[in-house]
This record gives structure tokens, C-alpha cells and sequence, in this order.
């Protein structure tokens, strides 16, 4: 992509995080707004920016790439599993319970997804959407183990089929494959000859339309200035430590290093390769703190590694994406 493009969307992002900071930090944002915030992300404007994404002809090329970004993603799930299991044997108990979620888990969906869509546009988002499936198992499942028992299957299927970006790429997916007899349908509808009937459809639906277009369109700036919210008030000094570092280096360096160097020898497309390393270079995920807090594990941490691994995202993107050119 074009250098200054790239660098005008990391300054942007840099100003809507820093706007979210300064929001929180004169109490214009409430501390219970980052909960409201963080819903209306999950729950209604990262879905329909999904269903955008899928705003494209269908073709078999499509749904082979749809097969090898799965398979990548659960080759890059294999290893931090396994890495997870290796690397933290030595650590306090609640340290390393923390370190191994954030080793399984990043914050590839809330994140990851909005500057996939900031660097590789509509497309990449649709793929990025079918990359982070196998995370979204291994977050419910390994990643919830590392806390507590690991839960049943069927628990875990069942947050997986209901979970609002999820139910978005259905809807996504269903959209771009029956586009054509959609199409059909709607044609025989403007053209069935019953007063009002067409002009009514046509109201609707474009409605509709422009309604999760326009929601989509939030995403990025709504995430941004939540981000810049949990960082209010912190002082990055304090949240510097060799673990904070190193998790920080294995989600954003090292991990993304070991997929580009196994899509290169597998001669991978270079724009899958490009938003596979994206998602897989995301930092930790933001539930750390939240299920560390749950399960008596060293909250405190993993919201150092959160914020300590965001801000150095803001950094690690851009580079990434000039490696990649």
C-alpha cells in the first residue's frame, strides 16, 4: 500500500486515541462507559462492519482462500498453544496463568479487525474476519483453561455460534454466495405491478444499507477512543518489566515473524500472508484483566500487558505493513 496512506492512518489512530484519553481524563467519559463502549463495539458496530466487508462477488477463488487462511490460523494457534504450555513453567502461578492467555489469546477481533480494514480495506477484512475463527475456539476453551477447568465442548460451541461477529460473517458470507438470486428477487419485486409495494422495498432496504454501512463506519474511531480510555491515568514507566516485554515481543515480533517466514516458504499469496500477519501480530487480549480479576490471578499484570503491548502495536503495524510493502 502507499506509504503515507499507511502513515495517515497511524497518526489518526494515534489522535482518536489520544482524544479517548483526554475524554476519560476530564471526566467527560464516565469509568462505566468503557463497559457501555465496549458492548456497543462487540455487539453492533464490528458486526456490521463484517457484513460489509462480505460486499463482493463470489467466486471459487474465494473459498479457497477462505481454506488457506483457516489453515493458518490453526497452524498459529497450534503454536502459541504449545508455547503457552513451554515457555512459563518457571513463573508464579498468577503470573503465569496471565502470560499463557495472553500467549493463546490477542485482541485480534476488537482490534485486529478495524486496521485490517485500514490497511487492506473491505477484502482484507473479510479474510481477517475467517482468521480469527480458530482463535475464537482456543479463547473459550485453552484460554479460559488457563484459568479454571477447561470447559465442555458444548459450551464452548455454543458461545462460538451465537457470538455476534460470528453471526455477522453467517450473515456476511450468506450475502455475498446468494447475492444473484437475491438480485433476482428483488427485481421481481420492483417489477410486480402492485402500487407502493416497489417504492416501499426500495425505501427499506436502502435504508438498511446505508444504516450498517454508516455503523460500520464507527468502528475504527469507536475502538481507537476506547483504547485511549484505558490508557487515562496510566504511567507506562511503572508497567515496564521483563514479562510485560517479552509477551509484548512474542505477540507483535516473534509470532508474526514465524508466519511470514512459513508463508514464504510455503509460497503463500502475498495478501493473505499480509493480513494473516496483521491479525497474528495483534497484542494481548483485552479479557486478561478481566478473567485474571475473576479467578484471583494477577489482574494488575495483565493490564500491563495489555497496555504495554497496544501502545507497541502502534508501532509494530506500520512496520509490518512497510515489510510487507
Amino acid at each position: 500500500m502507499d506509504i503515507s496512506n499507511l502513515w495517515t492512518l497511524q497518526v489518526m489512530m494515534f489522535f482518536l486515541v489520544a482524544a479517548g484519553a483526554v475524554l476519560k481524563s476530564t471526566g467527560i467519559l464516565k469509568d462505566d462507559a468503557k463497559g457501555i463502549l465496549t458492548d456497543l463495539v462487540l455487539y453492533f458496530f464490528l458486526p456490521c462492519n463484517i457484513i460489509n466487508s462480505f460486499r463482493m462477488e463470489f467466486n471459487l477463488e474465494i473459498l479457497r482462500k477462505f481454506a488457506v487462511v483457516l489453515a493458518i490460523s490453526l497452524l498459529v494457534q497450534l503454536v502459541c498453544y504449545i508455547l503457552s504450555k513451554v515457555l512459563y513453567n518457571h513463573k508464579p502461578k498468577e503470573v503465569k496463568r496471565v502470560m499463557q492467555y495472553c500467549t493463546i489469546v490477542s485482541n485480534s477481533g476488537f482490534l485486529g479487525l478495524p486496521i485490517a480494514q485500514g490497511i487492506y480495506g473491505a477484502e482484507g477484512m473479510m479474510y481477517a474476519s475467517i482468521f480469527i475463527i480458530p482463535m475464537r475456539v482456543m479463547m473459550w476453551s485453552a484460554g479460559i483453561a488457563c484459568f479454571t477447568e477447561s470447559p465442555d465442548m458444548k459450551s464452548v460451541v455454543k458461545k462460538l455460534v451465537v457470538h455476534p461477529c460470528i453471526v455477522a460473517v453467517y450473515i456476511g458470507l450468506g450475502l455475498m454466495i446468494f447475492q444473484a438470486p437475491l438480485n433476482q428477487v428483488y427485481n421481481a419485486v420492483l417489477n410486480c405491478g402492485i402500487p407502493l409495494v416497489p417504492d416501499l422495498v426500495k425505501v427499506f432496504l436502502g435504508a438498511l444499507d446505508k444504516g450498517v454501512r454508516s455503523a460500520g463506519g464507527c468502528t475504527t474511531a469507536m475502538t481507537m477512543v476506547l483504547i485511549g480510555m484505558m490508557f487515562s491515568g496510566m504511567s507506562l514507566r511503572s508497567m515496564l518489566d521483563s514479562n510485560t516485554l517479552f509477551i509484548s515481543a512474542l505477540r507483535l515480533v516473534i509470532l508474526p515473524a514465524l508466519l511470514l517466514a512459513g508463508c514464504r516458504l510455503a509460497g503463500i499469496d502475498p495478501f493473505l500472508t499480509g493480513v494473516c500477519l496483521l491479525i497474528t501480530g495483534m497484542p494481548a487480549g483485552s479479557t486478561s484483566a478481566i478473567l485474571a480479576a475473576k479467578y484471583g490471578c494477577d489482574y494488575t499484570f495483565a493490564t500491563k500487558c495489555i497496555v504495554v503491548s497496544t501502545l507497541l502495536s502502534l508501532i509494530s503495524i506500520p512496520v509490518w505493513a512497510m515489510i510487507l510493502g
